[in-house]
């Protein structure tokens, strides 16, 4: 799922970490069916910002083979310098699978819009 955030990432410093400058929640638009039924197209999500991620969680990554994108995904286990992360829709997701492990840079805290709250574990 690619992410479309409304306000810039903080800037990156040395050794590959996002400088926060005291902002550490953005709003994000998410695109694309990856992360169906927990989150769909069109949803915006509050992330977070130097919140160290668990397994189970939602988050914001970015892979080394495509620098410029953001995706959300979910963050299954912790995998050398980053997390293995997946989609919670195997057949409409490119995540670990394909690229390997991924560098979170935030983790979803709560679902903004269109339905408020929490975002669910699927089930199943």
């Amino acid at each position: 799922m690619i992410v479309l955030a409304w306000s810039t990432l903080p800037p990156e410093v040395p050794g590959g970490r996002r400088e926060e400058r005291g902002v550490r929640w953005r709003r994000v638009g998410v695109r694309g069916p990856s992360m169906s039924p927990s989150l769909t197209d069109g949803d915006v999500v509050l992330v977070h910002f130097g919140s160290s991620p668990r397994s189970g969680d939602v988050v914001l990554v970015r892979w080394p083979q495509r620098p410029e994108q953001l995706s959300v995904k979910r963050a299954v286990r912790p995998d050398g310098e980053g997390w293995w992360v997946e989609g919670d829709n195997p057949h409409g997701s490119t995540d670990s699978r394909t690229l390997g492990p991924a560098a979170t840079e935030a983790v979803v805290k709560l679902r903004l819009w269109p339905h408020p709250g929490r975002i669910r574990r699927p089930t199943g």
